[in-house]
């Protein structure tokens, strides 16, 4: 089907092509990854935008001896293409398919596992090192988007890099884009390169310059001095030079030779590391994704029967609106995810109360810390898997203080296709284990808003997780009330056994117990709505009358609400209970569609209802009886 493709099965086959041949396979690779993620869904105005890059990377460097790390590492489809997976290509991000990031029990070319933003300098330094003091000398190569440079833990890396005098190479992808726009200062500098041509017109002349000179060296040196004052007058490229790297730019991101011509010249950079800036456009060669890299930059798979029901994320937004027209001191903070988030309106009609800090989590939430102790009301909105990222901040500047800061947690549970990295599993977890700390789920949408209106009247930190994606349906009320804090709420009432579930496990509960009720099982079902503080008092009596558990969580087991429960139980003085936890073992998840993820965990339907039967036998022997 494609004649310069099907023929590339390994990086040695890009070196043999002509420069009209390179820009051939740049093409069909576009249509290629057009006709692949618009079916299995993914991350394609990112990946379009680095295809000349990535076959420039792999004509000039060896991998996998040389190391190239994809930064953030939803741009490397077409290195995993170029790597000999394209034939497994059609699996992407589906289970048992290859991942949507590089991952290195996938390919010896991929050297490190890179999900979240602004990692891969300081990987490479550790590599740097590792390959100095075993005396080898492979190439390091960390390719950086504009929006993981605005993460502090790169400017960390970049910082011991050239104190180091370390041998690696940075390739900035400069798009002016992370997932939302890239803000901040760094931006803005950036932003008057890719719209001003005087530096490459200055660049120009002093290279004529030089080659008329017959001068000798004196004159280069001075000719050199030129160029970099030429440079610092209407660019920002001192601050790289400062911190003991090699400036080569700006280079045009989608020509090969010219990429090629940069990314040798920084092979020959030994006695300092270099950095590469190239200017690139999100979305590059598809009309829609050029001008709108925000929508285009993940898209969804292809739907049979798409969920019409609102999304946690709209409610969120809708929810905030209100919350914010009537409380003036209510403000927003993102970390570089606005349009995740579902935060746009907010920004449109309150943008001095709305802030992107750029992918800075760590940032935000003590931001937010600073801004709660002076009177106002922090939502500080991030997805699960990159709260992680501000744990400390939560524990040291919010937590211990004490301050109303509110968590809005976007993609807690299960994910699906983005894998390991991605997967929201963890927050129940690590955030019970907090003094101050409240957190809550809720079990539908409705109860979302209604959770975000008591979180204004808390007074204590609050963390509201929730899934992604549709809700289950529920009619939203129009007036928001205040929920008991630390209170559950009976959904069924049952004899025989209780399920006690939080969040999005509260649905797949009762359909359960309903389930269960057509073998003569009479099962209780609970939304506890908060795992911190627990409805002790709710639990006590649960253990007491029924005596039988079963806990459903969408979060690790280690740790998590069912443990919770427990530590409740083992302090109590009421005997003969038997409890059995229900949700993901220790281990990490996989990628793979929610649906079938669920049922591997035995969080579906069928799963807690088999469960259930599996874990209390004596129940089966009751139904056995009952229908005697």
């Amino acid at each position: 089907m494609y004649k310069l493709l099907d023929n590339i099965n390994s990086p040695e086959s890009l070196r043999k092509l002509t420069g009209d041949e390179l820009n051939d396979l740049c093409a069909e690779i576009r249509d290629f990854l057009l006709n692949t993620v618009t079916v299995n869904g993914g991350h394609l105005a990112s990946n379009l935008g680095v295809v000349e890059l990535t076959v420039a990377l792999h004509r000039i460097f060896d991998s996998p001896r040389d190391k190239i790390i994809w930064d953030v590492g939803h741009q490397s489809y077409t290195h995993k293409l170029l790597t000999g997976r394209k034939q497994r290509f059609s699996s992407l991000r589906q289970h048992g398919g290859i991942s949507g990031f590089p991952d290195p029990d996938e390919s010896s070319h991929d050297p490190f596992s890179t999900g979240h933003a602004s990692t891969s300098i300081s990987a490479s330094v550790g590599m740097a090192i590792a390959r100095d003091l075993a005396g080898d000398d492979y190439n390091i190569v960390a390719v950086i988007g504009d929006g993981g440079l605005t993460g502090g833990m790169s400017f960390e890396a970049l910082n011991h890099a050239g104190n180091l005098g370390a041998k690696l190479i940075v390739v900035l992808a400069d798009n002016g884009m992370s997932i939302s726009p890239t803000v901040g200062a760094l931006a803005k500098k950036l932003n008057k390169i890719r719209f001003s041509d005087r530096f490459l017109q200055a660049k120009t002349e002093t290279r004529k310059l030089i080659k008329r000179s017959f001068w000798g060296e004196p004159i280069e040196w001075v000719m050199q001095r030129l160029t970099q004052g030429a440079k610092a007058t209407v660019m920002p490229t001192m601050i790289w030079e400062e911190l003991g790297f090699t400036y080569i730019g700006p280079v045009d991101g989608h020509n090969i030779t010219e990429i090629e011509t940069a990314l040798e010249q920084a092979k020959l950079s030994s006695a300092q590391p270099a950095f590469v800036h190239l200017m690139t456009i999100k979305g590059k060669g598809h009309k829609q994704a050029e001008e709108s890299p925000v929508r285009f930059h993940s898209v969804s798979p292809k739907e049979t029967s798409p969920n019409e029901a609102i999304s946690y994320s709209q409610v969120f937004s809708q929810t905030i609106l209100k919350l914010a027209r009537d409380n003036p001191n209510l403000v927003a903070i993102t970390a570089a995810m606005s349009d995740g988030n579902c935060l746009e309106a907010m920004a449109r009609e309150f943008p001095n109360r709305f802030f992107d800090v750029g992918i800075c989590e760590e940032h935000a939430v003590t931001m937010a810390a600073g801004m709660a102790s002076q009177g106002f009301i922090p939502i500080v909105a991030i997805y699960s898997t990159f709260l992680q990222r501000g744990f400390d901040q939560i524990i040291h500047d919010v937590c211990l203080q004490d301050l109303p800061v509110i968590f809005a947690i976007d993609r807690s549970g299960i994910v699906g296709e983005d894998g390991k990295t991605h997967q929201g599993i963890f927050d129940l977890s690590y955030l019970t284990l907090i003094p101050n700390m409240i957190v809550s789920a809720p079990k539908d949408e409705n109860e979302l808003q209604h959770l975000l209106f008591t979180a204004m009247q808390a007074k204590h930190p609050m963390a509201i997780r929730y899934p992604r994606g549709s809700g289950v349906g529920a009619p939203l009320d129009n007036q928001l009330k205040c929920l008991p804090i630390g209170k559950g709420e009976l959904v069924k009432p049952g004899n025989d056994i209780a399920l006690l579930a939080i969040g999005s496990s509260i649905q797949p509960a009762l359909e359960a117990a309903n389930e269960l009720a057509k073998l003569n099982i009479d099962a209780e079902v609970i939304n506890m709505r908060f795992a911190k503080p627990l409805d002790t008092e709710l639990i006590m009596e649960i253990a007491g009358r029924i005596g039988k558990i079963v806990t459903v969580e969408e979060n690790t087991l280690s740790g998590g609400f069912g443990s919770s429960i427990l530590e409740v139980l083992e302090s109590s003085d009421i005997s003969n209970v038997k409890v059995k936890r229900i949700g993901i073992p220790d281990e990490f998840v996989e990628h793979g569609h929610p649906k079938l993820l669920r049922a591997k965990y035995k969080l579906d339907v069928q799963g807690i209802s088999r469960q259930v039967i599996s874990l209390f036998p004596e129940l089966a022997r009751l139904t056995t009886a009952r229908k005697i």
